[in-house]
C-alpha cells in the first residue's frame, strides 16, 4: 500500500505557501504514523475528542483541528492561521460543530 496523496483531499492547502504546504504534509504523515501515540509538539490535545496538529512557518503559525474516529482513522475537522497565544475559542467551536455533523451523519450520537 502506497503512501497516501494529501494533495487530493478536501482541503483547501493552495492558500498556503509551497513551505508551508510541504511541512503540513510532513506533519499529517508523522500523525498518520504515530497515530494516537502522537504527542507535542507536534500535536496538542484541545478539549474532547478535539486535537490540533501544530505547524509553524518562519512568520505564521498554523493549527489543523482533528479528531480520531474508529480507531485509527484521522478526521480534519478545521484550520486556521494562529495569531493568538490561545486557540480561539470560535475555532474550537467551529471544528466542534464539523464533529457533531460528522458524527449524525455516520449515524452516531455525540460522545
Amino acid at each position: 500500500m502506497g503512501r497516501p496523496d494529501y494533495t487530493k483531499s478536501r482541503t483547501r492547502s493552495y492558500s498556503l505557501d509551497a513551505q508551508s504546504r510541504a511541512r503540513f504534509i510532513a506533519s499529517i504523515e508523522q500523525l498518520r504514523l504515530r497515530n494516537v501515540q502522537a504527542r507535542e509538539p507536534l500535536v496538542r490535545h484541545l478539549e474532547g475528542k478535539i486535537w490540533e496538529l501544530r505547524e509553524e512557518s518562519k512568520t505564521n503559525i498554523y493549527r489543523l483541528l482533528y479528531f480520531f474516529y474508529t480507531g485509527r482513522r484521522i478526521v480534519f475537522l478545521h484550520g486556521f492561521q494562529k495569531k493568538t497565544r490561545k486557540t480561539p475559542r470560535r475555532e474550537i467551536e467551529i471544528a466542534q460543530r464539523r464533529l457533531t455533523s460528522f458524527l449524525q451523519r455516520e449515524g452516531e450520537s455525540k460522545k
